[in-house]
């Protein structure tokens, strides 16, 4: 079963390299053919987020519809597919960033609440709270 990297992923989703992109699709396809699934782990999907979100200024809303078009590919294996979809909820409707949300979702799957953290928008998800310091 492989695995994708960040920028196959990347280049496979927004084709800016056509050379690039055409071997994403062909590696990707002929994995499916030989009914292997291809698996994303949390790491890339984090990564992907932030790659579409600053080089390619794609908005929240269009980060969020790759990301559930994602989670619909039968043959893709997402690590964790229950805490992408927990992120994506509290990322599209809360203000903080798309990482403090994976990584709320993250906690909550091991078990863990919640996360601590010194970001006031962060704390404001279901799960985080706010730690506050007197310099």
């Amino acid at each position: 079963m492989p695995g994708l990297d960040t920028n196959v992923l990347v280049r496979y989703l927004v084709k800016d390299d056509q050379a690039q992109a055409e071997q994403a699709r062909v590696v990707i396809e002929q994995a499916l053919a030989a009914e292997k699934k291809i698996t994303v782990c949390l790491l890339t999907i984090l990564e992907t987020e932030w790659v579409l979100r600053s080089c390619y200024s794609l908005s929240k809303r269009s980060v969020i519809a790759t990301f559930r078009m994602l989670l619909e590919v039968q043959d893709l294996n997402i690590e964790r597919e229950e805490t992408l979809e927990r992120a994506l909820y509290l990322y599209e409707n809360h203000s903080a960033d798309f990482a403090e949300c994976l990584m709320v979702a993250h906690y909550a799957t091991l078990g863990c609440s919640p996360m601590l953290t010194f970001d006031r928008k962060a704390a404001q998800l279901p799960g985080a709270d706010f730690v506050d310091y007197q310099p």
